[in-house]
């Protein structure tokens, strides 16, 4: 949660004291010093604004960053809104197999979760039809933590192929498996940081799960398809060379209130439009005003 403090006023329990000189937007406060220089005459305070971001125990439901982002791309609140007029049919892969489709709703909530956390692991690097179609496999047999960890490796490689990579993503998921029937009783962590340091959950899956499976904006997902198009469109400062790059770029700008849409609104776009390969510009609405539009 960012707040607003003006001048002169308590905030957190601290007297904000500025002296004449400006200081960077998100600098905390800091006490003057005595001085034993001769005595000049006071300016006359000015109102001081400042942002700063909560720690997560402090960020309640319902509130939301303060943004004041330093730079901002061109165009982009059209951009967007054309990407939105082009992705109102909700006909992608993403909008009918993606994470928040391949999970039981008659489960108990716990398992629910668990099976979402499942199909991201398995999604990385393979599209949303070979995910749906494993998960089915797998949710077939009763999907549960107990389950896949009386399951062997040979069976178990079996219902999930040919998901991409997935001799490593066997020994992810009962490595992951077992971590969660330990630590958090067949439960998946509720936080980024927990979710990360399991074996084969990346940053991308760590956000997901977290909107998908608990409800909570952590921060944007980046896949292939974000990080091209958030290239492509510059909505980056500058270029980024992974996915991860393009996510911290896109938090400085992009409203919070915008997280939780984009990454489904982009991969979308990515796989109907603005493909990796030969994209489909001429039925692109940004296509007047998208840098990469005449050069790919």
């Amino acid at each position: 949660m960012c707040c607003r403090l003006e001048f002169g006023m308590k905030a957190s329990g601290m007297r904000m004291v500025t002296r004449s000189w400006s200081r960077e937007p998100g600098a905390g406060p800091r006490e003057g010093r005595k001085s034993h220089r001769p005595m000049r005459r006071q300016r006359k305070a000015q109102s001081l604004s400042v942002a700063y971001e909560a720690s997560d125990d402090e960020k309640g439901e319902g509130t939301e960053l303060l943004k004041v982002p330093s730079w901002e791309p061109q165009d982009w609140q059209q951009q967007l809104a054309n990407i939105r007029t082009m992705r109102s049919g909700k006909d992608a892969p993403v909008d009918q197999l993606g994470a928040e489709h391949c999970y039981d709703p008659s489960a108990p909530p716990k398992v629910q979760r668990y099976q979402v956390l499942l199909s991201l692991m398995l999604s990385s690097q393979t599209k949303d039809q070979v995910t749906a179609g494993a998960m089915q496999r797998l949710r077939a047999r009763g999907l549960t933590v107990d389950s896949i960890l009386q399951t062997d490796d040979s069976t178990l490689g079996t219902l999930i192929y040919p998901v991409g990579f997935w001799r490593n993503k066997v020994k992810y998921i009962k490595q992951t498996s077992a971590i969660l029937q330990q630590r958090y009783g067949g439960d998946i962590p509720a936080s980024v940081a927990e979710l990360v340091a399991l074996p084969g959950v990346g940053p991308k899956m760590a956000h997901l799960a977290m909107a998908v499976a608990w409800g909570t904006v952590s921060g944007i997902a980046v896949d292939t398809h974000v990080h091209r198009i958030a290239n492509r469109l510059k909505w980056t400062k500058k270029v980024t060379k992974s996915p991860e790059e393009t996510r911290r770029a896109l938090e400085e700008w992009l409203p919070r209130n915008l997280w939780s849409e984009i990454n489904g609104l982009l991969v979308g776009f990515g796989q109907q439009t603005c493909l990796p390969v030969r994209p489909r510009c001429q039925a692109c609405l940004n296509q007047a005003m998208c840098p990469a539009a005449h050069r790919l």
